[in-house]
Formats: C-alpha cells, structure tokens, sequence
C-alpha cells in the first residue's frame, strides 16, 4: 500500500509542474499592460520601465518561470503586484476560510444526499422517492449565485467570515446543487445493487433489512458514490470563487478573483496551484480509499 501512494505521489509532482507552466504561460501572454494597470494614473513611459526591470518582465520567459517556481519551491510565493505586500502571510490566513467552506458543505452533501437516495432507491416509486427526484432536478437547475443572493434575508450574517453563522448561508448554497446530485448519483446506484444476485440471496436466508441495506447494498454502492464525492470536492472548490465573493468571505476564492481583476500574476498563481494541488490529493485519498473498500482492487495490487 506504501508503494503505491508513493507512485502516486510522484505523479502528482509533474502534474503541478504541468500546471504551473501552462498557468504562468498564460498569465505571460497577457494583453494589457500590467505595469501601467499597476501604477494606475501616475504610469508614466520612464516609471513603467522601472516597474517592468524591478519585477523581472523584460527577462525571457523559461527565466521569470524558474525563478519563480524557485522561490516557490523554498517557501516565497513573492509579493503582490497590486498591494505590494508579502503573498505568503495573506495567503495563508486565507486557507482557513475556504477550507471550512469546502468541509462544511461536503459535510452536508453526504448527509443529505446519501441517506435521502438510500431511502428513494429502497422505496422506489413511492411518494417520497417521486418528491425525492422532483426536488433533485429543481435544485440541480438553481444557479448559486441566484440562490446565496435569494438567502440573505437577515436572518443569519450574509458577509465575513468571523464566525460559524457566517459560514451557514454559503454551506446551503454551494452544497444545494451539489446534494442533488448526490441524490440522484446514491438512488441509481443502489438501484442496481438491490437487484443483484447476492442481495435476494441474503433477503432469501433471512437476514435482518437494516444488515441487508447497510452491509450487502450501501456497502457495495460506496464506489460510484466516493467517485462522486471526490468531483464534488473539485467543484466546491471551483465554486468557492462565485460563494466566497457573494458572501464577501474571506478565502482563498476571493483572493484569486481579486488577482485577476488586478492582473496581480503571484496572486494568480499560488491560487491556481494551491486550488490544482487540494484537488490532486482529493483524488490521491479518493484511490486509496478504492483499495480499502473493494477487496478485489487490493488483492490485483497486492498481486502486481
């Protein structure tokens, strides 16, 4: 088991690396001219020049990128361009934030939808399941931003982050869709596990309903259903951006959004490739959890 998180870890690496050339590469071809979108009104030909020289955009590109990734690789993401602050120490008070977000909402995700398709799936047909699956497609169809702005009814806090009510209103919105999708995900899966041969066969020997459900049915549906847990996981990521900018939180969406409006390339950056890494090891945790679960995948490992 060792050996084959360390291969896949090792993948991981040149993935990063992957992703970290193309992004800086497409940051490089920016059309407009950063430095006179950073000095703003007072650009002038001779200042332009200056800020160009001091950060090291009239060097050829493979250099601005080493040097980069250089720095990046000994723990010194550099500076903004637009606050002229360290990027490092913001940025790391920015991580709280967006992963209470993401664990927050994954939380709610896996206790909604799983137990609400279970039941469907047991009950197919019935009222439940039919509400069941009408709500699915309603909410699969809400666009979050349509939806955080239909929650702010002063109810709970609609912006910040400084405390648990704060996080409420963005949990429901990014996990709305997201749980219908499980919904819809756990009903067809345990669809096709109930009609198998081994679950009648239990049914058949007179084992208990809940044994029946949660060791011969659930069990064997985990599959799909940690696969669509982990593209969840990706998506909340990427929705963190719209969530955290409609209820003004704090974290690392914010944060790269505020990069790209301001061409700040650093911000951009260490953005872009803390998001690409979180979602690299999702998918490292999402395989190994694959050979804990099917006996049949760790046996073919073992084997190999």
């Amino acid at each position: 088991m060792l050996k084959y998180i360390s291969r896949r870890v090792l993948i991981l690496i040149p993935v990063l690396l992957g992703v970290s050339f193309l992004v800086f590469a497409i940051l490089a071809m920016m059309p407009a001219d950063v430095a006179a979108v950073q000095l703003g009104v007072s650009a002038t030909p001779e200042g332009i020049e200056k800020w160009n020289e001091e950060h090291g955009l009239n060097d050829p590109f493979l250099k601005r990128y080493f040097d980069y990734m250089g720095g990046l690789l000994t723990g010194d993401p550099g500076v903004s361009w637009s606050s002229n602050t360290p990027i490092k120490t913001e940025f790391v008070q920015r991580i709280p934030s967006t992963m209470a977000l993401t664990a927050g909402t994954i939380v709610l995700v896996i206790l909604l939808g799983v137990p609400v398709g279970v039941i469907s799936a047991i009950r197919q047909y019935s009222i439940f399941d039919n509400i069941s699956r009408l709500l699915a497609m309603l909410l699969t169809s809400l666009p979050a931003f349509w939806l955080g702005l239909l929650l702010m009814l002063n109810v709970l806090p609609a912006t910040g982050g400084g405390s648990f009510a704060h996080y409420i209103l963005p949990w429901i919105t990014l996990s709305t869709a997201m749980a219908a999708q499980m919904i819809r995900m756990t009903r067809s899966t345990m669809l096709e596990v109930i009609r198998a041969d081994y679950v009648q066969t239990a049914r058949a020997k007179g084992a208990r309903p809940v044994r029946v459900v949660m060791v011969h049915e659930l069990r064997n549906a985990l599959l799909p259903i940690i696969t669509v847990v982990g593209i969840i996981l990706g998506q909340t990521l990427g929705g963190a951006i719209v969530t955290e900018t409609i209820f003004a939180l704090p974290g690392v969406g914010t944060y790269l959004l505020q990069g790209i409006f301001k061409y700040d390339m650093p911000v951009v950056m260490i953005s872009v490739l803390f998001i690409a890494a979180v979602i690299g090891v999702i998918n490292l945790l999402i395989d190994i959890l694959y050979m804990y679960i099917d006996p049949r995948l760790r046996s073919q490992f073992v084997k190999g």
